[in-house]
Order: C-alpha cells, then structure tokens, then sequence
C-alpha cells in the first residue's frame, strides 16, 4: 500500500524529536540468578531511589551459564535463563508506567564462537560455501596455505597427535548427522566426509540378512554414491552452494529414515564408529579418524599455537569470542533486527553500544544505527507503508546533521554525548558531523 510522501515524512519528523536524555541510570547484570521477575519487583524502589532510566546488561541469548551476557550466540530472541518475552513486555511495561527508560547493552562486534550459534556451527560444517561465512572476519587464504578453507580452532589441551592417540576425540552420530566430540566441545562434522563413514558401515552390515532387511544395503549403498557427488565446501558458486543444501538436506532425511526403521543399520553404525575412534593402546588404530578430521573445513590445534596461526578476527585474544563483519548489510540486519523492534514498540528507550571501538567504521556503524531504527519505527507506525525508506530517512537525519553544523558554526567548541555515557571533544570544533540526535537517545549535541 502507498503512503503519501508528506505522511511519511511528518511521521519521520516526530520520531526525531529531541531524545531522551537520561537523568540517572542504575544498571542491573541479568543472568540466571537475576532475571526480568528480579528487576520488575526493583522498580518501585528503582523509582523512588530516583532512578530515570534502568541499564541492562546484555538480554539476548549467550552461551549456555553465561554470568555476563556479553558472549551473545543469537540476536534474535532473549537470553532463556531471564525468562520469558512476556516477561521482558512486563518489565517494559511496569518501566513505562513510571515514566522510566530501559536503555539496552548490544554487542555488536562480536559473538560466542560456541556450538550454539548456529552462524558459527554452520561456518564450521560448511565452511566457505556456508551462507554465514561471510558474517566473521576469517582468512581462508592465510599465510600458511595447510589452512586454506579451514578455520583453526585453537581448543586442544595438549598437540593434536598425543590427543588424537589418547582417544580424546570421539565422532558421534546424532539426529542424522556427524559430529565430533572434545569433552565439553562439539563440532558439526561437514557432509561430504559422511562418505567415508557411512561406507564403513556398509562393511559391518552383516553378509546374511532377512528379508525385512534387504533393503537397507541398497538404501545405504545409494546414500554413499550421493555423498560421491556432493559439491566441495570450498566451492563457494551460489548455484553449486544452493545444489550441496538440497542434496545434504535429502541425505539427511535418508540417514534419519535408515537409522529409525533399521536395529541392524543401528548396529552396524556402532561397530563403525568403535573402529573410526580407534584404541588408545594402537597408535594405528587412529589412522582413519585422523583422515577424516583431515578433510573437515577446520583444523583442531593446541590452544598455545593461537596467536601464531589463528585465522579469524577474535575479540582482543580470547579464542571462543569471534569478531563480526558488522560493516555487511546481511550482518547488521541480522545482528539488529530484535533490538530495533523493540526500539520501535517503545520497549527499549535507548542503546548502549560495547566496544565501538573493534568496528569497521564506526561512524558510519552509528548512522546506520539511527537509520535502522528509524526505519523499524516507522514501519511500527505506518504498518501500511511499504518499501524501503532509506533515502527518506537519509535526507532528513543528513538536514538534521546540517543543522546541528550551522547551530555550532563559529563556537569554540562542540561536544557530542555518546549513548548517555560519555562526553567527548567533536575532533573539528564549529564544523560538528557528530550523526544527529533523534529518539533513539544515541547521539546528542552541546555546543559552547
């Protein structure tokens, strides 16, 4: 539906009125032993106390026993241990009743590199031709080219030779598909090394069979010639990546049909993987294993080797936090969209953002940031207004920006307020780019 250019435009006007300045904040750590019940019963004395605006720790979902939040794993829905959306909408709610703000911690610049994010895990399947490859700063040409379309994975409590021998690295089947197991660690095992596995069942399927289970040699014989014709990771043509999802998924559902309508396909699956696990007294025992980690898009190393071979941008220099390519369009959307929902229902009153410094390009991160709430807002208030209204949003936050130059042209000086929590010196005084203030309480502007 088409919504008239004025409407769209008086309606952009109102949402970048002046923000919300908080006049104090009190921060609360949410973890599994303060939740969003926690702080609904703190905001009568929240209140009294004085208290303009609550500051939250990070509310998105981290890594399983987080104390922090700061290890987010998935932007799009709330930390679990916390509770509920509907107890997120409670608190919300109780805040605004007040007159109270929630300004939010994100983190943008970087993630929980855990098996539940499932960005990281299918980087980690599918490597290169995985659609989320391009969400981490990862070198796959690095200077040594034994890693090239590999991730190093610095996790190893000792060299990978004595680990493997040790027989601390176990494949698993699980829900059709592959899977290797380090102690606390799991990483998804990439399809075209099924392959090999699966032909080592078909070995120890036994050579006599009834006839309820003649089928399942065939079956499983076709599944391995499939695997034969399954496109590389490392070939990343959108046509060929789009031709290894289908055919991986469709083998996926075989496995699942094999292993729930077989016992014996279920035997013959624990007899292979006993022999790919190999025995820690046979040194030779662990060959095959060895062969197939080999051909996984990443290479399992000694966690002292990191700071000399690790491929991927970290945050700072711990090896299960990953750094994100927030600069991508794909990214950004993926990495706000939550946030900038609740932005635009008034949940949310203001952003708090960790570590802009570890961005791309800052200031352009900030633009978009007031861009990408604007946008979400009015969608939120003009639901019938469809399409993109970037360019719209560009022209007026870029007339605000002019404005603010002009107001400071001449001062001896100019200062800009970054999330409620800082002041710092505009680098070119009288000649103010700081991005404009709107409501989303991200940027505001004092001259003198």
């Amino acid at each position: 539906m088409t919504v008239d250019p004025n409407t769209i435009n008086a309606t952009l006007a109102s949402l970048m009125q002046a923000p919300r300045i908080p006049r104090a904040t009190y921060r609360l750590q949410f973890n599994a032993s303060f939740t969003f019940a926690d702080a609904l019963a703190l905001v009568p004395y929240l209140d009294a106390l004085g208290i303009s605006d609550l500051y939250a720790s990070p509310l998105f979902k981290p890594r399983t026993g987080s104390t922090h939040g700061y290890d987010t794993v998935d932007y799009g829905q709330f930390n679990p241990a916390l509770g509920t959306a509907e107890d997120f909408d409670a608190l919300a709610a109780a805040l605004q009743e007040r007159g109270m703000g929630l300004l939010l911690d994100i983190v943008p610049n970087h993630m929980g590199a855990t098996p539940e994010n499932t960005w990281w895990a299918d980087v980690l399947k599918q490597g290169p031709s995985s659609v989320y490859a391009h969400y981490f700063d990862i070198d796959w040409r690095p200077q040594n080219r034994a890693l090239d379309d590999k991730v190093l994975l610095p996790v190893l409590g000792d060299h990978y030779g004595r680990v493997l021998e040790a027989g601390e690295l176990r494949v698993v089947y699980w829900h059709g598909d592959f899977y290797l197991h380090y102690y606390e660690h799991q990483f998804p095992m990439t399809p075209e090394t099924y392959g090999r596995i699966l032909g080592l069942v078909l070995g120890h399927l036994p050579p006599e069979l009834d006839e309820a289970d003649t089928w399942v040699p065939l079956e499983l014989a076709s599944v391995v010639r499939s695997l034969d014709y399954l496109p590389r990771y490392a070939n990343t043509d959108p046509t060929i990546v789009t031709t290894r999802h289908r055919e991986q998924t469709i083998i996926r559902w075989r496995l699942l049909g094999l292993f729930d309508k077989s016992a014996v396909f279920r035997e013959a699956m624990d007899a292979a993987l006993a022999q790919i696990n190999g025995t820690p007294d046979d040194p030779a025992s662990f060959d095959l294993l060895d062969e197939v980690l080999s051909a996984q898009p990443y290479r399992l190393a000694y966690w002292r080797v990191a700071t000399d071979e690790i491929n991927y941008r970290r945050f700072f220099d711990i090896n299960d936090m990953a750094a994100l390519r927030i600069e991508d369009a794909d990214v950004f959307a993926d990495v706000h969209w939550l946030a900038f929902q609740l932005l635009a229902e008034g949940k949310v009153s203001g952003l708090r953002i960790d570590h802009p410094d570890g961005l791309w390009d800052p200031e352009r991160y900030f633009w978009r940031l007031q861009t990408g709430y604007l946008q979400a807002a009015l969608r939120h208030r003009l639901p019938q207004a469809e399409g993109d209204h970037t360019p719209q949003i560009g022209l007026q936050l870029e007339a605000l920006r002019r404005a603010n130059q002009a107001r400071c042209s001449g001062r001896s000086s100019c200062w800009w307020r970054k999330s409620s929590a800082s002041l710092s010196r505009c680098p070119t005084p009288g000649r103010c780019t700081a991005p404009p203030a709107t409501t989303l309480c991200m940027w505001s502007t004092t001259c003198s």
